[in-house]
């Protein structure tokens, strides 16, 4: 499984019940599901690394299909409910489909195998005396593939990929013994898309690893997405060198019929010379189902590959034109999932592994132990709550079980059948448990200070840790490296994540500013021209010089965009640039607030060690005390924060005298921290930012690596360093005329005459606003091409809506 720490902020509200959610929640947590879902198919489908288990994947799916039913207005237009796996890789070439590749609705229970019949039986209709037989086969735990064959032979294989497009892997699937070039016999059709699941047994995959292992090469992890990344291989010499296997399941577009059922067309399949699975059935009660599924489950460890669940169908083909699709999934099929499988062994270290964007997480290594048929060594503890038994719901953090300690034996389970999970220990009231894990406060990779997030509304702390080392960082470096040269950010043509890694791993670029230093040091380090490097030639090598010497001059929003500070995405950038307008303002003010609150987090220097309510703590500072007339301390205090009419919980009086011995101390501590405050108020007052982006920007500057790394780069707001230049924004005065001045703008679908960055930087040279979302406040609506959900929601709200030919007119 890959680290998932690069996803974006996961919504608090998804622990809470659909029905409870507000229009503005809802529409928050799809757009966040769009995004997570959207990676995750990528990772699974295109690079072999599911992101989340099998079992959190559903769940981020039902939860989708939930607010689109409570919200129907909300509707996205990248909504997972219409699409099937990931877009196809660039490094093969795109197959359409003949008809698309669908995805299957899921089952957990023997209830809902019995709603999914009762389900079809309604549509078509049946009475009880009505037969409804339905078909029975494991659900492989492989890779799909397509196979074109036109008269017999075969003549294109493809991935799944998006379901309507997928990636051409024909001589890749020419390499698998199981699948026949020609078809046997005579009574095929003359053209038939053949589907089935590549896989690898449990037997080749532990020869892969074993011959991995003595050649001291990197080992693989499951058999799953080994298979997958066999498949889809450059050379398929690689992949005629991995032990694939195939089943073939079901069916695309097909010239002609060939048979009256589900069941016949696999025994067709059979004297075809295709592979089939011995353990298809047909059956004609739920009970049927259930027992054969009880049966499938029980051969589960003796079967020799990875199965996860039983798929059933409609077994006559009539029934399944009639029942048809929804969504993303067809009516007549359902797979009925397996539950995870348990298994007991022992702690016998907590490491701490450092993610992309810095997030700690916790893995417990573990005494070898086999879990459905995998042997495991290492599971996950997602994050310092987890190791110390508390969770986290919508009624606050509560303890749910005993902390882990290097020695617990504990329950472990593969979720999803993916990756490995501690449950609980199992013996917790034993007299000889060691000591209580402490989660370190530093980054074991670089030392940085290691902080949790803190939300500021409720003031809670977030259950994960992360490094503010930042661009430092090494774990976190080669990524955020990417995306400072990324389009969104700089945008250096030419210089993309392979040229990063390459010259990562050649240990010349290993900071932003060593990007522009590149011609320099190639040559000081000894290494031939660049023109002479393997993929590069004289041309290309003076093409990304340019490129790069095209960027020492930069604009404010693409710089800070490419610092990848949490909370502060391109559009965030945007807004602080257009607010700020000159960069060196923006810089001094974040620097002084870091050099004020440096190893603190700046959310607890603001707030005083995190005793002080959001309010109460920023009132602090505009606050004016009067004469001091001997009242007893911190009465003034009180009564002034009283006079600002704030109010609060609990004894403020001893909280404020604990804090602030006299006034004293109370107007020196608001001196020292005003920096600090300036900066929050500053990004505060920037339209739509709030406290989280005024925290990680202030936390990014509070960090030394952080303020070195800024020196080189741009240099420090007093001058001196630097070898980029930042452009300020030009401030342009909107004309009194001026169609849009005020007004609040929502740009949506796809602009044809112009990019959506330069209509946006358009609008607000005219004096209007620019939203990512539509609201009551919005005036006016610019749909494109395509335009979706957004323009469902502004037509029924009333607002205007105006095509990218009328705003053109309109500005013209």
């Amino acid at each position: 499984m890959t680290d998932s720490s690069s996803l974006p902020e996961r919504p608090a509200t998804l622990d809470q019940k659909a029905s409870s959610l507000d229009e503005a929640q809802a529409a928050t947590e799809l757009a966040y599901l769009a995004d997570v879902i959207s990676r995750a198919d990528k990772a699974y489908y295109d690079e072999s690394e599911p992101l989340f288990t099998d079992a959190e994947y559903d769940s981020l799916r039902r939860r989708n299909s939930m607010l689109e039913r409570n919200f129907p207005a909300l509707v996205r237009e990248d909504s997972p409910t219409e699409n099937v796996g990931a877009a196809p890789s660039n490094d093969f070439a795109k197959v359409e489909h003949l008809v698309p590749m669908l995805s299957l609705d899921n089952a957990f229970s023997d209830d809902d195998v019995e709603s999914f019949v009762a389900r079809m039986r309604r549509f078509l209709k049946l009475d009880g005396s009505d037969a409804l037989a339905v078909m029975a086969e494991p659900k492989i735990d492989g890779v799909s593939a397509n196979l074109l064959y036109r008269n017999g032979e075969l003549v294109r294989a493809a991935t799944r990929g998006n379901g309507r497009v997928g990636e051409d892997i024909t001589a890749n699937i020419r390499t698998l013994k199981d699948i026949p070039d020609k078809l046997t016999g005579d009574d095929f059709p003359a053209e038939i898309e053949i589907r089935g699941e590549v896989y690898m047994s449990w037997e080749s995959f532990q020869a892969l690893n074993a011959q991995a292992e003595k050649n001291g090469t990197k080992t693989y992890v499951n058999p799953r997405n080994t298979a997958s990344g066999s498949l889809r291989q450059i050379d398929p010499e690689v992949t005629r060198s991995r032990p694939l296997d195939f089943f073939a399941y079901g069916w695309g577009g097909v010239s002609e019929p060939f048979a009256t059922s589900q069941f016949e067309a696999l025994q067709k399949f059979g004297k075809w010379g295709l592979p089939i699975n011995p353990l298809v059935k047909r059956c004609e009660t739920v009970k049927d189902l259930i027992e054969h599924y009880n049966l499938i489950q029980s051969k589960r460890s003796e079967l020799g590959y990875d199965i996860d669940g039983v798929v059933y169908k409609a077994d006559l083909l009539e029934y399944q034109l009639r029942l048809g699709m929804q969504s993303r999934a067809p009516r007549w099929a359902i797979a009925h999932k397996f539950p995870a499988e348990k298994a007991e062994t022992t702690v016998e270290a907590i490491d701490i592994q450092v993610g992309r964007t810095g997030s700690l997480t916790p893995v417990a290594r573990l005494t070898p132990v086999t879990v459905g048929g995998v042997v495991v060594s290492n599971a996950t503890l997602h994050n310092q709550d987890y190791i110390a038994g508390y969770r986290r719901t919508d009624k606050g953090t509560e303890k749910v079980t005993h902390d882990i300690r290097i020695g617990d034996k504990v329950l472990i389970q593969r979720a999803g059948d993916v990756i490995p999970q501690v449950l609980h220990v199992v013996n917790p009231d034993r007299a000889d448990r060691g000591d209580v894990f402490e989660f370190p406060d530093t980054c074991p990779r670089c030392g940085s200070l290691a902080v949790r997030d803190v939300d500021t509304k409720t003031g809670e702390e977030d259950a994960r840790v992360r490094c503010t080392g930042g661009l430092i960082c090494p774990a976190q470096a080669l990524e955020r490296l990417k995306y400072f040269v990324s389009r969104k950010a700089l945008d250096i043509d030419g210089f993309g994540e392979k040229q990063i890694e390459l010259f990562w791993s050649r240990n010349i670029v290993k900071t932003p500013a060593d990007i522009f230093r590149l011609p320099d040091a190639i040559a000081r380090e000894g290494f031939d021209p660049l023109g002479t490097w393997e993929g590069f030639g004289e041309t290309s090598a003076r093409n990304l010089f340019a490129a790069i010497d095209a960027r020492r001059s930069v604009p404010f929003a693409r710089l800070l965009t490419g610092l990848g500070i949490r909370h502060v995405g391109d559009v965030v950038a945007r807004s602080i640039a257009t607010s700020f307008a000159k960069w060196n303002d923006f810089h001094a003010l974040m620097w002084a607030a870091g050099e004020v609150s440096e190893g603190l987090q700046a959310y607890e220097a603001i707030r005083l060690g995190n005793r002080l309510t959001d309010r109460v703590a920023l009132a602090l500072f505009d606050i004016e005390l009067g004469e001091d007339e001997g009242e007893a301390w911190p009465n003034p205090l009180i009564e002034a924060l009283h006079g600002a009419g704030l109010t609060w919980r609990g004894d403020i009086s001893e909280t404020l005298s604990t804090l602030f011995a006299d006034r004293a101390a109370f107007e020196g501590e608001m001196e020292r921290l005003k920096p600090v405050h300036a900066a929050f108020r500053s990004i505060e007052g920037v339209d739509g930012l709030g406290m989280a982006a005024a925290n990680s920007l202030i936390a990014f500057y509070e960090e030394p690596h952080n303020r070195d790394v800024l020196r080189d780069l741009v240099g420090a707001p007093d001058g001196g360093g630097g070898l980029v230049a930042v452009e300020d924004v030009e401030v342009v005065e909107a004309s009194a005329d001026s169609p849009v001045a005020g007004l609040t703008l929502v740009f949506t679908g796809t602009l044809t005459e112009m990019t959506r960055d330069e209509a946006k930087a358009r609008a607000l040279a005219l004096g209007a606003k620019v939203s990512g979302s539509v609201s009551a406040k919005t005036d006016i609506l610019i749909a494109g091409e395509k335009a979706g959900s957004k323009r469902t929601k502004a037509e029924s709200l009333g607002v205007r809506v105006i095509s990218e030919a009328d705003w053109i007119e309109m500005i013209s």
